[in-house]
């Protein structure tokens, strides 16, 4: 059973729990749901575009039955769909999350409302607004000649290993951040930061600030909290790295290709 209708239909970011429900056409691609059934409720409007579609978001209850679709899991998003597809899901899932956990003012305990023209929830009682939740964080790739720093996170896959990153903290710039995380998980220096690029994360609500270092000194020792085993790779002798879709790993490729 299809539920697309037609290119002029508006697409549909439907959560049941922590999962999308999409389907998957012939190729393995990962098809948006598109009938009017899903109007209902407080739909979260203005989500974005996919394919000349407007896309919207809503919750579903988590026992539903829902007839030719699947409930995939951000991550499982991640790693089906390409980069457009997932950065819709991730701001779907990110503005149905700003919604659910801010229905009721953190200052005074009244109901909050939706405010017209922006994402924003507004108190009628104290008049304040609560916009959607963005934590920077800040990745670094190290060089010194021609090898990478590259670390692993308990977190990671089997095998797993990456640059380094962590979030910015109050008060912080995000050049400070890049110094103090890399001294903090791995104990060394890093001189000559380059921005390379951005990526939006929703894990839960994360935006990723890419740069490139250069090494400035320092013994290698990792935390054994956030890190549990850091390198210094040369680029024949690589271990295995993030998904390609993943910005860790295009900044790992752009040094490769320098």
């Amino acid at each position: 059973m299809s539920f697309l209708l037609s290119d002029e239909s508006p697409c549909w970011f439907v959560r049941a729990g922590n999962r999308l429900l999409m389907s998957l056409d012939a190729g393995g691609n990962l098809v948006l749901p598109s009938d009017g059934r899903w109007a209902v409720g407080e739909a979260v409007r203005d989500v974005g575009n996919w394919q000349g579609r407007p896309c919207h978001a809503v919750d579903v209850p988590e026992t539903g039955i829902f007839p030719g679709l699947q409930p995939f899991s951000l991550r499982e998003v991640f790693q089906l769909a390409g980069r457009d597809l997932f950065q819709l899901a991730g701001r779907a899932a990110q503005l149905l999350d700003w919604r659910r956990q801010h229905r009721y003012c953190g200052q005074c305990g009244l109901p909050t409302e939706r405010k017209d023209g922006e994402f924003a929830m507004h108190c009628p009682g104290c008049g304040l607004h609560v916009y959607p939740r963005i934590s920077p964080a800040v990745m670094v790739l190290v060089r010194d000649g021609a090898r990478l720093l590259l670390a692993r996170s308990p977190r990671f896959k089997p095998g797993v290993h990456s640059a380094l990153a962590g979030f910015v903290e109050p008060g912080e710039t995000l050049e400070q951040c890049a110094e103090r995380e890399v001294r903090e998980e791995v104990g060394v220096a890093i001189a000559n930061l380059r921005y390379f690029d951005s990526q939006p994360w929703p894990f839960p609500n994360s935006l990723m600030i890419a740069f490139f270092a250069d090494y400035a000194g320092g013994e290698l020792r990792p935390d054994g909290v956030e890190i549990e085993s850091a390198g210094w790779f040369l680029p024949g002798q690589l271990p295995l790295l993030p998904d390609p879709i993943s910005i860790s790993r295009r900044l790992i490729d752009a040094a490769l290709s320098a």
